[in-house]
């Protein structure tokens, strides 16, 4: 993996070059993870000094993903003593080496961290990286697609075998804990964010945080979880029906929202305009009467963290490539009545490949459990 780490700073670089900034300093983790290939905790990246260096703070343990190791070719430097800022000494690193300008991520640096950065070296100019190492993390290669492969069949074994087991009376946070345990135990680094499980009138609501409610007859219950792997996140919703047979209005909803997903599932291809695929899904929930309340986009990009670029939302500007991995996850909640949310894990790819490829492979059937 050397190589593909020092590609993709390289690729930085010559960007950086190009704005007149011959070095960069990288402080937001998920960027430092991607072109150094591991965050230990507090690390920064410096780039296009005498060599490229990783500098690491004094604080315990790595990052959130503590199987990974730094590209083998970059510079590790711990600094000395307590309470270092690491940022603050790449600059002062930077500036006795001559560099003229730095390129920062002002979108991820507090105003308090630039001005340290600007006081230790006035005489550095400090320009605006944006989010550049942003864009080049959108496109995955096949090694970073293969862990969101495998964290997507953690996730749908842990859920399966959750469905095998007996729900009613058991609480909202009860089995949320039990899926988390699961994707541990089938070999995720952990979840990928805080898993939702929802019951009745919580059902299909966005972000809902597990409560005591238990799990009655005849409630909707819907589940979002994710594994991450390798430091790699993906993300499944499924909704389900308590009991033997669901009512009338819950199998329309739910055929309604599943209808929508798969509108938004058939519009991924290269060359699709982000927008398109939210309109795409959304359209079948407008024209349904449920356009107050829908989420503000269907979906997004997902990598080395859960909500990544692009946004497939109404305003949202650009088109797909191919090997960018998005989530579909349309949604309807009826308050004090629940809801239904379907939501999965695809790659982009070509019709001449067979077109999106699914990751996330659970039954999108509505189960009766």
């Amino acid at each position: 993996m050397s190589e593909v780490y020092a590609a993709r700073r390289a690729r930085l670089r010559e960007y950086c070059i190009a704005g007149g900034s011959a070095t960069a300093l990288i402080t937001r983790p998920a960027n430092v993870r991607y072109l150094a290939g591991a965050a230990p905790q507090g690390a920064v990246l410096l780039l296009g000094t005498e060599d490229d260096l990783l500098l690491c703070g004094d604080a315990p343990g790595g990052g959130r993903d503590h199987d990974a190791r730094p590209d083998e070719v970059l510079r590790v430097r711990p600094l000395p003593g307590a309470g270092g800022d690491p940022a603050v000494a790449a600059a002062d690193l930077a500036a006795a080496e001559g560099a003229e300008s730095l390129a920062v991520e002002e979108h991820h640096l507090t105003v308090t961290r630039h001005r340290a950065i600007a006081s230790v070296a006035p005489r550095l100019r400090l320009a605006d990286l944006g989010g550049m190492v942003e864009q080049l993390r959108v496109v995955k290669d096949e090694e970073e697609i293969s862990c969101l492969r495998i964290g997507a069949e953690i996730a749908d074994q842990a859920l399966s075998e959750l469905l095998e087991s007996i729900l009613v009376g058991r609480t909202e946070r009860h089995l949320a804990l039990e899926l988390e345990r699961r994707l541990v135990d089938h070999g995720a680094d952990g979840p990928a964010f805080a898993t939702s499980v929802a019951t009745g009138p919580n059902a299909g609501r966005r972000l809902h945080r597990p409560t005591d409610r238990r799990v009655e007859e005849g409630d909707f219950l819907s589940v979002c979880l994710g594994a991450a792997y390798r430091g790699y996140r993906c993300e499944i919703g499924r909704t389900f029906v308590i009991g033997t047979s669901p009512a009338d209005w819950q199998i329309d909803l739910y055929d309604l929202v599943f209808a929508a997903q798969r509108s938004g599932r058939e519009t991924l291809a290269p060359g699709a305009a982000y927008r398109d695929v939210d309109r795409a899904a959304r359209q079948v929930l407008d024209s349904a009467g449920y356009a107050e309340g829908l989420p503000p986009l269907m979906g997004h990009g997902v990598g080395l963290e859960i909500d990544e670029d692009p946004q497939l939302a109404p305003a949202a500007m650009g088109k797909l490539d191919a090997c960018v991995p998005v989530t579909v996850e349309p949604g309807v909640h009826l308050p004090g009545r629940g809801g239904v949310r379907i939501d999965d894990t695809l790659v982009v790819r070509p019709e001449a490949d067979g077109g999106p490829e699914l990751l996330t492979i659970t039954t999108k059937e509505l189960l009766a459990l």
